[in-house]
Parts: structure tokens; C-alpha cells; sequence
């Protein structure tokens, strides 16, 4: 493949068709250059067994534990990347979440899950930009949408869609009493380039708005924040990052046309199932994972019973293992399915 795009014909075929050839190669790369990392710390830890055998030196035996706890994430890494094989799943992601029923308390923990999701994204140095940012009332927040572009952000955190409940004591209630807060995740892949998504404009309601920034850090002065509601389908989406009503639109249609895709994705997908009864239980809407910070400390994925009990890592991004879990779960029915 690098060598049909070293050729000067490659260069005159059409940008899709390049586009397309050139990420696999950048794909096939990043797989060689994770393997090649591997190989090369098992050959380090190999080394410094073989020394240690011989000498017993402290830094060396630190330097072994260093190297094969590298290379156990390097691994784990790797496998979760075996589990993305879905024809989106190596696309960059948007990610909406919506506080629900309960006031300040739900606007709060949808802050919470922007933080786990944000602090997600950076733990794998990937580029986090918020699209629109809805703020709470009194604290937290109402809705907000942010993309994520890296390597397979969509495949793993498709499995993030659903509604996340927390239980906890309230720090907004002077009683301390307990409360149950809901809020929901949606996650659509960013196929801007890939699939020819077809929106006519007669489809489309556009408003107009004054935008403003987080945490109420700036007010335009003009109507450049813009809603985007789809009627056939009742999809709404808007976009109040840019100061630019033209960038907001762009950006917003782009959304439009992953929620669009997905849209259509889970109407086939629900069709099948129907005909083939055996449809599951789990749906969009649906509860996938509680958080409770009292009366004890536990986080349960409700789909796969994975549960642990370090709250605060997981708050703090630690959200690979549920990942893995639900694809390995996803994988393990297809498999069952394909039998029957």
C-alpha cells in the first residue's frame, strides 16, 4: 500500500479513495509500532531477569517491575484494540450527555460524567473539543457535546451510551440526606468522511441564539449560537463554540449527520432483531452502570455485573475495564447468534 501512494497515479485518483488507503496505512503502522513496543519490553525485561540472576540490585529488580507493568497496559491496550472491529469503530467520536430528572443534583453529576469522560480522553493524549455547553441553573450542567478525536474513540466508547445513575449524599441538601441523580450518554462516530449522509435543507428547522461560554465566561453580543432540529426524525442538535454563526451551523450539521447515521443504524439494527425475536432488553434509554458513593462505595456496569470498588479512579477516567467487559460481552452474543 506505501508503495501504490508513492506512485504519481495515486496522487490522481480522487481525495475519498486516497483518504481512505492512507488511514489504513496509518492503521496498519500504529498495530506494528504497539506489537514492536511489546517485543521490545519483553526482550528489556528479559534482559534484566538474566542480570538479576547473576547480581541482586535494586534498581534492577525496580526496573523489572517498571517494565512489565508497561507491559501489561501495552497488552491490555493491544486487546482492547482486537475487540474493535466494527466498521465505525476506529472513527473519533461525539459525545453528548443530558443531566435528568432531579434539578441541580442530576445538572451536577452530568458535570461529573464530562469530567470522567474528559479525563478518559486525556489519559490517551487524545484531542477533546466542546461543541456546545449547556450550563446548570445553580451548578453543573443541563447538556453538553464535545467531540473526541483518536484512535478508535468511538469503538470504545460506544459502550458508554445509556443512562449512568449515581447515589450519594447530597451536597445541596442542608438535611445530608441521600439522593438518586440520572443523567444520559450518547455517543455517535464521526463519519464526516466516510459515508454520504444525504440531509435536505426543507428537512431542517434552524434557529438562531446568544450563545454562552462555560461556566458563564463570555456572552456574544450576536445571535451566532445555532439549533438544528431534523423533523422526520426529531432530532435536535446545536453548536455555540464558535463566535462565527457559519462555523456554528458547519459544526452543527456535521452532528446532525453522526446522529442521523446512527439513527438509521439502530432502526436496521431493531428491525433484525424483531425478526429475528430476539430482541434485547438493553436499549438506548436504558440504565447501564451505577455509581454509589453511600451508604458504601461501588460502581456496577448493570450489563456485564462488573463492578469495583474504587469510586474515584473510575471518576477519574479509569473506565477501561467496563469497556473491554461490554465488547467482550457484544462479541461473546454475536458468536452465540451466528450459531444458531
Amino acid at each position: 500500500m506505501e508503495f501504490q501512494s508513492a506512485q504519481d497515479s495515486f496522487w490522481q485518483e480522487n481525495n475519498d479513495h486516497r483518504t481512505v488507503v492512507l488511514k489504513r496505512i496509518a492503521e496498519i503502522k500504529s498495530l506494528l509500532e504497539k506489537w514492536e513496543t511489546i517485543l521490545s519490553h519483553q526482550n528489556d525485561t528479559e534482559s534484566a531477569i538474566e542480570l538479576l540472576e547473576v547480581e541482586d540490585d535494586k534498581d534492577l529488580k525496580k526496573e523489572v517491575v517498571d517494565l512489565l507493568s508497561c507491559n501489561d497496559v501495552n497488552i491490555q491496550s493491544l486487546e482492547l484494540d482486537r475487540l474493535l472491529g466494527g466498521p465505525q469503530d476506529k472513527n473519533n467520536a461525539i459525545l453528548t450527555i443530558n443531566s435528568g430528572a432531579g434539578g441541580t443534583e442530576s445538572m451536577d453529576w452530568a458535570e461529573m460524567l464530562y469530567r470522567m469522560y474528559k479525563r478518559w480522553a486525556e489519559s490517551y493524549k487524545y484531542k477533546v473539543s466542546v461543541l456546545d455547553f449547556q450550563a446548570g441553573d445553580e451548578a453543573g450542567i443541563k447538556s453538553m457535546t464535545m467531540s473526541i478525536e483518536g484512535e478508535y474513540t468511538y469503538g470504545k466508547l460506544k459502550a458508554e451510551v445509556g443512562v449512568h445513575r449515581l447515589v450519594r449524599i447530597s451536597p445541596f441538601d442542608s438535611n445530608k440526606r441521600r439522593h438518586t441523580s440520572f443523567a444520559s450518554v450518547f455517543v455517535y462516530p464521526d463519519i464526516e468522511n466516510d459515508i454520504d449522509i444525504v440531509i435536505n435543507e426543507s428537512d431542517l428547522r434552524i434557529d438562531t441564539f446568544r450563545a454562552s461560554g462555560a461556566g458563564g465566561q463570555h456572552v456574544n453580543t450576536t445571535d451566532s449560537a445555532i439549533r438544528i432540529t431534523h423533523n422526520p426524525t426529531g432530532i435536535v442538535v446545536q453548536c455555540q463554540n464558535e463566535r462565527s454563526q457559519h462555523k456554528n451551523k458547519a459544526i452543527a450539521l456535521k452532528v446532525l449527520k453522526a446522529a442521523l447515521f446512527r439513527h438509521e443504524e439502530k432502526r436496521r439494527k431493531a428491525d433484525m432483531d424483531e425478526a429475528n425475536s430476539q430482541k434485547k432488553d438493553i436499549a438506548w434509554g436504558s440504565q447501564v452502570r451505577s455509581y454509589v458513593m453511600h451508604p458504601y462505595q461501588l460502581v456496577k456496569d448493570h450489563r456485564t455485573n462488573l463492578e469495583t470498588s474504587n469510586v474515584n479512579a473510575v471518576m477519574d477516567g479509569d473506565l477501561d475495564g467496563f469497556i473491554k467487559a461490554i465488547l467482550s460481552q457484544e462479541i461473546s452474543d454475536q458468536t452465540s447468534m451466528n450459531k444458531k
